[in-house]
């Protein structure tokens, strides 16, 4: 194949590191990439502009595109224990009370279509009593040196987040992961891979074959991405990066499989009872020749 295909993705290391086989030619039968580099708030809204081929973007999103765009079954981000978190200046008064003490507060978080977004919604409806007040947007990465220097009450964040947010002098008020599993027993649905599906069953199935390849190409060579991936994370450390890409691509990454199938109709289909997003049918979530959108919810284990 020969088409050269357009795809947007972050340049979170995850996304480097999964991509780079495909982005730089090394999967001989895979169609060719034209990409851009961009925050997820961007990719979602490229998306909802049928702006690319292939993206990467926020299950909370996800709803909002499936008339253009299907679910890759692979490429994603899913996992356990690596769900966004709530974090505050100072553990005076959120320590002693709890989420309630964000009712009314200013939150930070990295867009109104993000799954971390959605996944807070639904946390704070239960443990938040009177609710947050002002939701300010900001990129991901703006989000902690703006709850430092008191910009916002409280930062939602995500990535790299979560090994670094100490150095900020910030603590950890709530983990919206640790809410979803326990509420679910389900893996924490984060990132999807979406293409057009106007490009076709045949080429779908290329395209899905090419991002499983790309991920399993990234962790038979695991040298071989790590130029493109510092490129693109100049200003994250060494051991941040690597505990990054450990916990962000996982085998849900290179599989959906039934497990991940699973914890996204849950999460799209409690999302959609309490009005947060639009409904979703099972069969908007089916990927040609594939069985898992249909199956039973039965999860696996791992991650």
């Amino acid at each position: 194949m020969t088409q050269r295909l357009t795809i947007a993705h972050s340049p979170c290391p995850n996304d480097t590191f999964a991509f780079h086989a495909w982005t730089h030619g090394l999967l001989p039968e895979a169609p060719g990439l034209a990409v851009t580099l961009a925050d997820i708030d961007v990719t979602n809204g490229l998306a909802e502009r049928g702006g690319a081929d292939l993206l990467k973007i926020s299950y909370a999103a996800l709803p909002y595109v499936l008339d253009e765009y299907v679910l890759l079954p692979c490429g994603g981000a899913l996992g356990h224990g690596c769900g966004p978190l709530v974090l505050t200046r100072s553990e005076d008064g959120p320590a002693g009370s709890g989420p309630k003490w964000l009712a009314g507060r200013r939150v930070a978080v990295p867009g109104v279509r993000s799954t971390a977004y959605l996944l807070f919604r639904l946390w704070a409806a239960r443990a938040v009593p009177g609710g947050v007040g002002d939701i300010v947007v900001m990129p991901f990465h703006e989000i902690m040196p703006a709850v430092r220097d008191g910009e916002a009450d409280a930062g939602l964040v995500i990535h790299e987040a979560r090994f670094t947010y100490r150095q900020y002098g910030l603590h950890r008020l709530a983990d919206m992961g640790e809410e979803w599993e326990a509420g679910t027993g389900r893996p924490i649905p984060l990132g999807a891979i979406v293409a057009r599906r106007a490009l076709g069953e045949e080429q779908l199935r290329a395209v899905a074959r090419a991002a499983a390849d790309s991920v399993r190409f990234a962790w038979d060579h695991p040298s071989a991405s790590r130029p493109y991936v510092l490129e693109h994370a100049q200003e994250m450390a060494p051991d941040v990066i690597e505990q990054h890409i450990g916990l962000y691509v996982n085998d849900y990454t290179a599989d959906l499989g039934e497990g991940g199938y699973a914890a996204v109709r849950q999460l799209l289909g409690r999302s959609a009872a309490e009005g947060l997003v639009p409904a979703v049918t099972p069969s908007a979530l089916e990927f040609p020749g594939t069985r898992w959108a249909a199956s039973s919810e039965i999860s696996r284990g791992g991650s």
